[in-house]
């Protein structure tokens, strides 16, 4: 097991409030998409924002969650909900559904590194670690879209979504095991995690649907 320096846990913590916020926006996006009211517009919100850390630390039995250990994250996404259907509300702005896909990518990004480290520090296998961070980066934006009613956005829009979490987990794994420094090796899977959803939306890469 890799000992983490205290400057190390600092960035991933940056990160893990980058991925919050970032898939907060998400969700407050998708519910303001989808006409709801300002109750459920923080809800989705929430879900989004807390919701695929929360599975990542029940499967890891990681106690208390990342959010009671930092309760200043519920204060900033309450916040920033309040700020966004504010904003939202006061320019007339028509939230469509790629304004709510960008910061998605991102959020998958940071979160997927956050997972892998906190797996890899745990000192378990890499195939886990990459899995904790796909779970991690995939699993709020599930909820927001069930909750939305929609089919998740992961299973049914054909471009690469999981895939690309994936593959910046194990650049994570592969960078950790090279012992990069910590930055570093976060960097790297944000950059490959949100760049290959960003690239797979912009050219519009898509994978072959299920046909009967």
């Amino acid at each position: 097991m890799q000992s983490i320096p205290l400057w190390g846990e600092t960035l991933r913590l940056l990160v893990e409030l980058a991925a919050t916020a970032a898939f907060a926006l998400s969700g407050i996006l998708e519910g303001a998409r989808k006409r709801l009211d300002a109750v459920g517009v923080c809800a989705v919100g929430f879900l989004a924002a807390f919701g695929g850390g929360t599975l990542r630390d029940l499967l890891l039995d990681s106690r208390p969650f990342f959010w009671v250990r930092h309760v200043e994250m519920l204060w900033g996404v309450l916040a920033l909900c309040v700020l966004a259907m504010l904003f939202l509300r006061s320019r007339h702005v028509h939230v469509t559904e790629r304004a709510m896909q960008w910061p998605d990518a991102l959020g998958l990004g940071l979160f997927v590194a956050t997972g892998t480290h906190q797996a890899l520090v745990q000192d378990l296998p890499a195939l886990v670690a990459v899995l904790m961070g796909l779970v991690t980066g995939v699993a709020g934006g599930v909820l927001r879209d069930v909750v939305c009613n929609d089919i998740p956005t992961a299973f049914h829009d054909h471009r690469p979504y999981a895939i690309c979490a994936f593959a910046g987990g194990w650049v994570y794994v592969g960078l950790w095991t090279l012992h990069t420094p910590g930055w570093v090796s976060l960097t790297a899977c944000v950059v490959v995690t949100a760049g290959l959803r960003g690239l797979a939306l912009w050219r519009d890469w898509r994978l072959p649907e299920w046909r009967f």
